[in-house]
Parts: structure tokens; C-alpha cells; sequence
């Protein structure tokens, strides 16, 4: 209880005394997204380190040398927990924003800092509008920015994988960028399998793929490479769950 006591007033008072820095990042994004996105990014990450101090969480990652150093990059992973977008955020070392439903464009409080890192909305029941949203994305990591995707399209919190939604891989074949895998587990017991969803330390095992660039392969090898993205992720969070049990 006090954990999550603690979590949401560090996150209240956090997001309403730096709302005077918006309009700050919104000028820079005007002017020069990527130093803009930059510069946002670097305030969000500091705001989200903080936060998982104060969750008490250890976070362990495998990988994170397979980032490549330089450009865009689609970040594209499982998604159990509002703190996998938290978690990383802190991990990647560039701007990132992600991808989103569509309700959360106006959310009170959250939808500016959404904004400010460069996240985009998609309205899956609407396909013309989802086009609009991936030709936004591709824009966006021509210019250098990266993103993270969740082609499960909501948090799960079952063994098996929901459905995969491929159409978000093509923000990253036709701006050149590589995909890099993300497989995440212990993100939800921080919050979503708690009781009463108290804030509870978590032992989170995080694993980064190495990177795959879609727009140097073959058609029938990016159709194969699409379809066993929902394998890795199954595999390697299979195997990050049992060295997490041990």
C-alpha cells in the first residue's frame, strides 16, 4: 500500500509541476523534431528511472548491446504492463516514442507527455486511419526517431500470445529501419496481478534481440521473419520465466 501511495504522488505532483514544459518541447518539435523528441525524451526517461526506484523493482537485461548505436529503430515486444513502456524507455539510450490506442490521445495529464516523445495513435477499428498512423510513424523514424510497438494491441497477461497485428512492421521496412525483438516478463507484478493493484518490487528479466533490417530482405524472407516474431517472443519468454522462477 505505501509503495503504491508513494508511486502515485511521485507521478501526480511530477506531471503537474513540469506541465509548464510542454509548451517548451512543443516549440523545439516545431522547430527540430529530433532535438525536440531529444529533449523530452531525456526528462520522460529521468521521470521513469525515478519511478521504478520507488517501485522497489530490479531490472535484468540480455542484449542491450545488440541496439544498434545509431538511427531509428522499432522496438517491437510483448506487452503485459503499463511499466513495460517504463521500463524500456529507460533501456534504449535514444528517443522513443510508442504506439497507442487511440483513447489515450486525450488522456488528462498523460496524453502531453505522450506527445512530447513522439507517440502516435492508431484506431484499429478504423483501417484507413491505422494507414494514416503508419505513414505518420514511417515520417517519424525517417527523421531518426525510434518506437516501440505492441502488435498484441492490449496488455495480456495470459502464457500464450494474443494475435499479432503485422501492418505496424511496415514503419520499419519502408524508413529503413531494423527491428529489434524486446521480450519482457515480471513487468505485471509490479502493479496488474496484485491485489487491490498495490505497487509491489518485481524481478523483471528484459532480453533485446538482434536486429533484423526488413527492407534488405527478400518478400518471402520478411514474410517468414513477420510470422516467427510471435514464436521468438514465445520462446524466449518461456525462458525468461523459468530463469526467473529459479
Amino acid at each position: 500500500m505505501l509503495r503504491l501511495i508513494i508511486c502515485a504522488l511521485w507521478s501526480f505532483f511530477a506531471m503537474v509541476f513540469s506541465c509548464p514544459l510542454h509548451f517548451h518541447f512543443k516549440r523545439l518539435i516545431k522547430k527540430d523534431p529530433m532535438k525536440g523528441w531529444t529533449t523530452a525524451y531525456k526528462y520522460v526517461r529521468g521521470f521513469f528511472k525515478k519511478l521504478i526506484f520507488l517501485t522497489g523493482s530490479k531490472i535484468e537485461v540480455r542484449g542491450q548491446e545488440n541496439i544498434p548505436k545509431d538511427g531509428a529503430v522499432l522496438f517491437v515486444g510483448n506487452h503485459r504492463s503499463w511499466f513495460d513502456i517504463i521500463i524500456v524507455q529507460t533501456l534504449t539510450n535514444r528517443p522513443m516514442g510508442f504506439i497507442s490506442k487511440k483513447e489515450f490521445e486525450n488522456a488528462p495529464l498523460l496524453s502531453p507527455y505522450m506527445k512530447d516523445i513522439g507517440c502516435i495513435y492508431i484506431d484499429r477499428e478504423s483501417p484507413r486511419e491505422a494507414i494514416k498512423t503508419i505513414s505518420k510513424g514511417i515520417e517519424q523514424m525517417k527523421t531518426g526517431l525510434s518506437l516501440g510497438l505492441y502488435p498484441e494491441g492490449t496488455r495480456n497477461h495470459g502464457d500464450e500470445l494474443l494475435p499479432f497485428k503485422e501492418g505496424g512492421y511496415k514503419m520499419a521496412e519502408r524508413s529503413k529501419s531494423p527491428i529489434v525483438i524486446v521480450t519482457m516478463t515480471g513487468t505485471d507484478d509490479i502493479f496488474e496481478n496484485n491485489k487491490f493493484h498495490f505497487i509491489k518490487k518485481s524481478r523483471v528479466l528484459v532480453d533485446f534481440s538482434k536486429p533484423v533490417y526488413p527492407s534488405e530482405l527478400s518478400v518471402q524472407e520478411k514474410k517468414e521473419f513477420y510470422a516467427s516474431i510471435p514464436e521468438h517472443i514465445t520462446e524466449k519468454y518461456a525462458e525468461l520465466k523459468s530463469e526467473r522462477n529459479k
